[in-house]
């Protein structure tokens, strides 16, 4: 699937689109966002200092929280992911390609 962001550009983390743009715009601290979550504020600073990936039980959170889709949450983490994962061509070398 081809895509219209530049592959040499680091994906966004999903705690970064929070930091910086939804909690500012709910007014929402740390500590309320954890408390409607239910989850500790340490989980919710570690993943808005993207210390911390976004996991399937806080996308499923987030997305009940703000009405979105908890595989929208998923798909930028996953981006981040593979991104990562492949700015380091050695560690895949060992593995041969199936012939066709």
């Amino acid at each position: 699937m081809k895509t219209l962001r530049d592959p040499k550009r680091k994906p966004s983390h999903p705690g970064e689109l929070l930091r910086e743009d939804v909690l500012p715009a709910l007014g929402m601290s740390q500590t309320a966002f954890a408390r409607r979550l239910g989850v500790s504020r340490l989980s919710v600073s570690e993943l808005l200092l993207e210390k911390r990936a976004m996991s399937p039980d806080m996308a499923v959170r987030v997305g009940r929280l703000t009405n979105t889709t908890p595989d929208s949450w998923l798909a930028m983490q996953t981006a981040l992911d593979l991104w990562e994962l492949q700015r380091d061509p050695k560690r895949y070398r060992h593995i041969e390609p199936l012939a066709a």
